[in-house]
């Protein structure tokens, strides 16, 4: 599959670096096409450009960068992500001093024409550069939330290609909870505590 990703960072690194060892073809864009090239370079990407670039090459379209940064870099590229599978995963996270909060809700921006998706946000940067993340025998699971079924298909596949699970946890309506999930769980690791010993298995209930 053809990927461009919207930014130059560790997630776009990572990301990209997974997909690309799954022997999709992956384009990085950036402002600066320096750090475009290097990121690029970094994981063997196909090629580096503008975000312009990396937003028309994409059959999918990962926007990795800072969260504050999402609505002006999709601005920028609106007219050429028309019928792609747009994937936001950022977390538009602040500190108070009650923990993280939410300062939006970024998936909410209208993209026209384009199958947005909300997923690979509730994971450090550090997993996606494992190969291929299994924990206590199972396979890492991929939350993500969608309303095209096409771009539903698209995750599916760039999810299991790097060795997970996918998990469609329903429309867009409900991407929020995804972030606010990402807000919890972050809060939770830096408070020392395991996130995951909350939610035992049915089975175990």
């Amino acid at each position: 599959m053809r990927i461009g990703i919207l930014g130059t960072g560790n997630m776009a690194a990572a990301l990209g670096g997974a997909w690309v060892d799954a022997a999709h073809e992956v384009v990085i864009g950036g402002r600066d096409p320096a750090k475009a090239a290097a990121t690029a370079a970094r994981i063997g990407a196909a090629g580096h450009g503008t975000l312009a670039d990396a937003a028309g090459f994409g059959e999918a379209v990962l926007v990795a960068v800072p969260a504050g940064a999402v609505a002006e870099v999709i601005a920028d590229v609106a007219g050429q992500l028309a019928g792609r599978t747009v994937i936001d995963c950022t977390n538009p996270l602040q500190p108070t001093a009650d923990g993280l909060m939410l300062a939006t809700t970024s998936i909410t921006r209208s993209v026209p024409g384009a199958h947005l998706v909300k997923a690979f946000n509730l994971c450090h940067e550090s997993i996606w550069r494992q190969r291929w993340p299994v924990y206590e025998g199972q396979r890492l699971v991929v939350p993500f939330c969608a309303d095209d079924a096409g771009a539903v298909a698209v995750v599916d596949a760039l999810v299991t290609s790097i060795g997970c699970a996918p998990a469609h946890c329903g429309g867009l309506v409900r991407a929020g909870y995804l972030e606010a999930t990402a807000a919890l769980a972050i809060g939770m690791w830096f408070a020392g505590a395991e996130p995951r010993w909350a939610f035992p298995a049915p089975a175990e209930a």
